[in-house]
């Protein structure tokens, strides 16, 4: 048994001033405040706090040890997308993030694969840098955005870029961010609690309706958490495809639940009953375990849900801890220099 997380995050542990770089606000700041800590700081303001397992290999893959993971597919934390910057800008910064996770990965690379970062709000130029990561053989794909500056993944701008993930075997991992409603409900942590998990439902769901899955039946997608909220409306959503399919079906998308299976989910939703209903809905061979490694939100001790699962019986568990994320990741146990 082969156990990879497709879900985790990292960052480079210094990088220069970017706002006095590319001359306007709004850019993230790593500021280290010592004993393997630092605070991300954008324009003067907390965002989060982390600790040097974010930006270390070395103590990550201790984690790792601890909890039997084999492999941790890396991608950076979503605040870094910088969707809403000058193209250029976020071209560059991405081609920064994407050296540095080629050099961390090729250092450790029996044990780590990475996913890219790409400048989503020019379709072109992320095309440019997905290529360019798909020339590594660190780099299985790309991690990108629910929405884009706003945008659902949908619309036709878009079409490009799933079109050439597609032609390169890319592996396209889908986190929220931008969530919508954001503002509106800052109180309680809800953009964490509530916002994220509409906001996969709202990426499955417009990718579902534009005919997207059909029109390339190739292209490797894969969303976290589960798929958020989308497995309990799911029942909801087809409903309203079959009652109002002229507001629906505009794109000619067949009913949404014959497109299940046709794309992965990572594992991380919390409970049993929870991963039984992602089981029934998008099927064993589509559950991929993912943990969000090292950030709260995310599983403590990645693939115990499965693990301590009593009735998942053991071929199931292997699907889900690591077989479908080869399967995913289009790569073979004998890629990584694992002792089995």
């Amino acid at each position: 048994m082969v156990n990879i997380d497709i879900h985790t995050h990292y960052l480079p542990n210094n990088w220069v001033d970017l706002n006095e770089k590319y001359g306007y606000g709004g850019w993230i700041q790593l500021k280290h405040t010592g004993n393997g800590c630092a605070d991300l700081i954008k324009d003067g303001q907390l965002f989060r706090k982390v600790r040097s397992n974010l930006w270390d290999p070395v103590l990550r893959l201790e984690d790792c040890d601890k909890n039997s993971i084999n492999v941790q597919v890396l991608s950076t934390v979503p605040i870094m997308f910088n969707y809403w910057a000058e193209p250029q800008d976020t071209y560059d910064f991405a081609r920064f993030l994407n050296d540095d996770l080629e050099k961390t990965v090729e250092r450790f690379s029996e044990r780590l694969i990475g996913l890219g970062t790409v400048p989503m709000q020019d379709p072109a130029l992320a095309v440019k840098e997905l290529e360019r990561c798909m020339q590594s053989s660190h780099f299985s794909g790309v991690q990108i955005g629910t929405n884009v500056n706003g945008k659902n993944l949908s619309e036709p701008e878009f079409k490009e870029f799933f079109a050439a993930a597609e032609t390169l075997g890319a592996s396209v991992f889908i986190h929220p961010w931008d969530m919508m409603g954001e503002k509106e409900m800052e109180k309680y942590w809800l953009p964490w609690l509530v916002g994220m998990p509409a906001e996969s439902s709202r990426a499955i769901c417009s990718i579902i309706f534009s005919g997207l899955l059909e029109k390339l039946p190739e292209l490797k997608l894969a969303f976290a958490h589960g798929g958020g909220s989308f497995p309990g409306t799911v029942d909801r959503i087809e409903h309203g495809y079959n009652t109002r399919p002229d507001l629906c079906a505009v794109d000619g998308a067949r009913n949404p639940k014959s497109l299940l299976g046709k794309f992965w989910v990572d594992s991380l939703v919390h409970s049993h009953n929870c991963l039984d209903q992602i089981i029934t809905i998008f099927g064993e061979d589509k559950i991929a375990l993912g943990s969000d490694y090292p950030f709260p939100l995310g599983e403590k001790s990645p693939g115990n849900l499965i693990i301590s699962h009593e009735h998942l019986p053991e071929d199931v568990k292997s699907k889900l801890l690591g077989l479908n994320a080869l399967d995913w990741l289009g790569m073979n146990a004998s890629d990584f220099c694992l002792d089995l």
